[in-house]
């Protein structure tokens, strides 16, 4: 049998990790091995033990009994389970599928419900790209998008009116049967879905005429996003209700966009700060100037000291990023100086360049320096 990974290994975290540093490793790691979105082989069982490590380590009691014991303390197969202690349930009678939609869609994580009671759907995903100057300045989007809406006629339940709705005789409303097989080794009994109620605890006599009995409609609409201003690729944004549809009369699942974000051709990001290299003749670096420098928001007036160096970087305080969590905050523009030397001189330009150098005052020049510097 392959041992156990360490949950804290699994997660990438330390052992004295803070709550929040667990959730967001647990964050990042499920939204890259989520099986929606992650198609390799074996994504779907490292998301499991994803699921699995935080369920533990971001509840402080589970997280001291593993700390103490191990993953002892969840062996199920033999062994006191400390867990049993805790209402007579163990620990795989978490639904970890509920933690990663509570996760995403608000709200906590929950025991499983009734199968036959009314449950949320399962979240989808989609990715958007966007250009680099909708990202810094936000933009509202038309995305078209197909999804399954519950029947306004009937609410979700099939049935044309609610007397219409009956238990089912073959599960008595459990939505499981069970069957008892006789061997040589004894009687084993197991538990299916109800092959009548199809797991519902339900059977309807006459079918809602809006939906034909299947409680939600198939929809293709174009819903508009808001793309705040200042939203960084990778980031999500959250659409209510557009998700996968729930079972039993339960409501949609969340749908999540990623935003992808396209390069700038000068433009480069770095948090809520933006960089850009502009270039600029030596004269003007050794003569100082002043400039016209484009930002994201527009030309602003830069001046160039004299005696700027290669390579000198100057800031312009307030022209990077709006700060996504609101308010009156932004990031600092960057400007990297490649000071430029020019490859073709005329003979006029080269005799102007000679008079500077022969009027220098004569003592060590700065390679001289340089040199001299690794005798001493």
């Amino acid at each position: 049998m392959a041992t156990k990974r360490d949950y804290y290994e699994v997660l990438g975290v330390k052992k004295g990790a803070s709550k929040d540093e667990i959730k967001a490793a647990y964050r990042q790691l499920a939204k890259k091995y989520h099986p929606d979105v992650n198609k390799e082989p074996g994504a779907e069982e490292k998301f499991k033990e994803v699921q699995e490590a935080y369920e533990v380590l971001y509840d402080d009691q589970k997280r001291a009994t593993y700390d103490q014991f191990g993953h002892a303390a969840f062996d199920q197969n033999g062994g006191q389970n400390p867990f049993q202690g805790f209402g007579g349930q163990g620990f795989q009678d978490v639904d970890l599928g509920d933690l990663f939609g509570s996760f995403f869609g608000g709200g906590s994580s929950r025991r499983r419900s009734s199968p036959t009671g009314p449950q949320r759907g399962a979240d989808s995903f989609m990715r958007v790209k966007i250009s680099f100057m909708d990202a810094i300045n936000g933009k509202h989007i038309k995305l078209p998008v197909t999804y399954d809406e519950p029947c306004v006629k009937c609410g979700g339940t099939g049935a044309r009116s609610a007397s219409d709705i009956e238990t089912c005789p073959t599960c008595h409303g459990s939505g499981t049967v069970r069957t008892r097989q006789q061997t040589i080794l004894g009687t084993f009994e197991s538990q299916s879905v109800c092959p009548t109620c199809h797991g519902t605890g339900k059977t309807i006599r006459a079918q809602c005429d809006n939906c034909h009995g299947a409680g939600y409609n198939r929809v293709k609409s174009d819903i508009e996003i808001n793309v705040p201003s200042g939203i960084a690729a990778g980031q999500q944004i959250r659409v209510s209700g557009k998700g996968e549809r729930g079972n039993n009369g339960g409501p949609n699942g969340d749908l999540f966009i990623e935003i992808l974000v396209d390069k700038h051709p000068y433009f480069t990001r770095d948090g809520n700060d933006i960089h850009i290299t502009i270039p600029i003749s030596f004269v003007d670096a050794a003569l100082g100037t002043t400039l016209d420098v484009p930002t994201v928001y527009g030309d602003v007036t830069l001046k160039i000291p004299a005696g700027t160096q290669p390579d000198q970087t100057l800031k312009v305080k307030g022209k990077g990023v709006h700060d996504i969590r609101g308010g009156d905050r932004y990031g600092d523009q960057y400007i990297h100086l490649d000071v430029k030397t020019p490859s073709n001189l005329s003979r006029e330009q080269r005799d102007l360049l000679q008079r500077f150098k022969d009027s220098e005052p004569r003592s060590e020049s700065t390679w001289e320096k340089f040199k001299n510097s690794f005798r001493k």
